[in-house]
């Protein structure tokens, strides 16, 4: 099987979908807790466990973006590693 996308494509969206897991969970745990800061203004919405599951499902679509990338960055290891010469 061939990869897809270019190989810096395939780790960049590994490195993107790694950060935005992190801050993504952060925020919805946050709103899950009904935190001060995130639910302290007028502005803010009122209720937090329904924002949470919104952060939390874009976090289940970031997840797969990593397995995607992954699975690509794992072929372009693959295809590499084939055509190279090695020496002993």
């Amino acid at each position: 099987m061939k990869p897809v996308v270019g190989v810096m494509q395939a780790w960049s969206c590994i490195v993107i979908s790694a950060f935005a897991i992190v801050i993504l969970s952060v925020i919805g745990s946050l709103f899950k807790s009904n935190h001060h800061s995130m639910m302290g203004s007028q502005d803010d919405p009122t209720d937090g466990a329904a924002v949470a599951g919104t952060v939390f499902s874009a976090v289940i679509v970031y997840a797969l973006f990593l397995v995607g990338c992954s699975f690509q960055a794992f072929l372009h290891l693959r295809e590499n590693r084939r055509g190279a010469i090695t020496l002993s």
